[in-house]
């Protein structure tokens, strides 16, 4: 289909960005890769009046260490940037994650920060922030504000970010060698969204006892989720097979086309499990 009439605007600097944004009074939308909008532009299932450019603006690209020890991601960095860059290496459940998002062009044009603004409820990179304890830097014309990744995602492509906000970088805390982290997912094959993805981050607190734990499921509610009761059971001594008895505690299981509810549940719960593993692995 043919999207409906909108007018493009290139964005010389985030400061012009946010004024267009603003001045649209939320008919504006930004676009980067556009992996997310134009799609949904062609079906009429969205239309901006005015999409506003900013895949050029240079200083909301890259990876960069922070003087607090956080890692910066730049909002227009694409997965395959993510994927090369040698300090995001140090994070296993990236290198999970990255190399099967998408396809090529999605992993070459497809931002970080337009992927998280869209808050699809089967994508993968929210679970992954989830269970990271990532904070979102937003800014606007009004001002810049922090998100964490807990508060942002509210709903099925619904987020905390107002209608002028812009994401500008997501934080990480930096890499550690006394934790480990993998992301596990079954996925629908035609689409390549998760049918459930879980990512998963552990910490020894004795020989015998999980003293961290932090698991974020994709796919399977309304929206993205931290599995707190898995994280509880886990720290309270639960095999991690015990532990993801719990994957769906407190969730809405969604049902669709691709998996009934029952089926999603299940898969939820051996993918928590194969996370838990595949991250308990990692620390040798």
């Amino acid at each position: 289909m043919i999207p409906a009439a909108f007018d493009y605007v290139r964005a010389t600097s985030v400061d012009d960005a946010l004024a267009r944004l603003a001045a649209g009074d939320g008919s504006a939308k930004a676009i980067a890769g556009g992996q997310s909008i134009l799609p949904l532009m062609k079906l009429r299932l969205a239309r901006p009046e005015t999409l506003v450019d900013i895949g050029r603006l240079a200083e909301l690209k890259g990876v960069r260490r922070l003087s607090d020890g956080l890692v910066a991601v730049g909002a227009l960095t694409t997965y395959d940037e993510m994927l090369r860059d040698e300090v995001l290496g140090h994070y296993g459940l990236l290198a999970d994650a990255l190399p099967n998002i998408g396809d090529v062009q999605v992993r070459n044009l497809g931002t970080i920060g337009g992927s998280i603004a869209h808050a699809d409820p089967a994508s993968d990179m929210p679970a992954i922030l989830l269970a990271l304890d990532a904070e979102v830097v937003a800014r606007s014309a009004r001002g810049e504000r922090i998100i964490p990744a807990t508060a942002f995602f509210q709903g099925a492509f619904v987020t905390s970010l107002d209608a002028d906000e812009l994401i500008t970088e997501l934080r990480l805390p930096g890499g550690r060698d006394d934790v480990g982290s993998a992301y596990r997912a079954i996925e629908q094959p035609a689409s390549g969204y998760s049918i459930a993805g879980v990512a998963a981050v552990v910490g020894a607190w004795s020989v015998d006892r999980w003293g961290f734990c932090s698991v974020g499921v994709t796919g399977v509610g309304e929206h993205p989720y931290r599995a707190s009761a898995v994280e509880a059971a886990v720290r309270g001594g639960a095999s991690f097979e015990e532990a993801a008895a719990h994957a769906c505690d407190g969730v809405s299981v969604a049902s669709d086309i691709h998996a009934d509810r029952e089926y999603r549940a299940h898969v939820a719960t051996v993918q928590v499990r194969r996370a838990l593993e595949a991250a308990a692995a990692r620390l040798g």
